[in-house]
């Protein structure tokens, strides 16, 4: 599963001058930056007109399984939110740079988008430091209010969840240099939408509205 090929910039958190080339290097030919032509499905009853840079026809592609626990114990799967979108990201709780700014953006999607039921499920970067209380004092502060799961882990278990949605991640002394992506999944498990940050509110709020909790 991979997003289009973009400007590098935008589909990579550079923390560093140097960290597109880290990274790039890292995933070439299968990450976020690597290409994967952007399907449109046309437009019809069936198939609703999602404005992502990359959307995939229902039931084209099952977005990828995980089995994690987040940051109340509880174990989260795709399958057990089945029935309702799920909005999977990558983040690190404990940075100050571009995580936080994209926390904020995903309070702005969950203001917008109540009625559809959608959770958002946040897979660590980071599982030398993030914990249950680093990832709800970042949930407050970006001012989420919607159903969340900040999903930990050792590195074994989120390495593989990682390499199957195409996030490259580089520890480097005193920083976390990864991917940033966002995808949308479907009501049936299915993925429907992938986005680059920075994203707009406005857009990933419509495609999850689109898409509802139909099944």
């Amino acid at each position: 599963m991979k997003l289009p090929k973009l400007d590098g910039r935008r589909a990579l958190t550079a923390r560093r001058g140097w960290a597109l080339a880290i990274v790039v290097a890292a995933v070439a030919g299968s990450a976020v930056g690597t290409v994967l032509a952007v399907q449109r499905p046309a437009s019809s009853a069936a198939a609703p007109e999602l404005q992502a840079q990359v959307v995939w026809p229902a039931g084209a592609k099952p977005a990828p399984n995980f089995a994690l626990r987040d940051q109340d114990g509880k174990l989260v799967t795709l399958a057990s939110e089945r029935g309702r979108p799920v909005l999977v990201t990558f983040l690190d709780s404990r940075c100050k740079r571009e995580c936080p700014v994209e926390g904020r953006t995903l309070a702005d999607v969950q203001r917008r988008t109540v009625a559809s039921g959608a959770v958002l499920a946040v897979v660590s970067i980071d599982p030398w430091a993030d914990t249950p209380g680093s990832a709800r004092k970042f949930a407050g502060e970006a001012g989420w209010r919607g159903d969340w799961h900040w999903l930990l882990g050792k590195k074994a278990r989120l390495a593989p969840v990682w390499r199957a949605y195409n996030i490259a991640v580089k520890r480097t002394p005193g920083d976390i240099l990864h991917s940033t992506a966002l995808y949308l999944i479907d009501a049936r498990g299915d993925l429907r939408a992938g986005y680059l940050f920075p994203f707009s509110p406005g857009v990933v709020a419509h495609d999850v509205r689109r898409l509802g909790g139909s099944t």
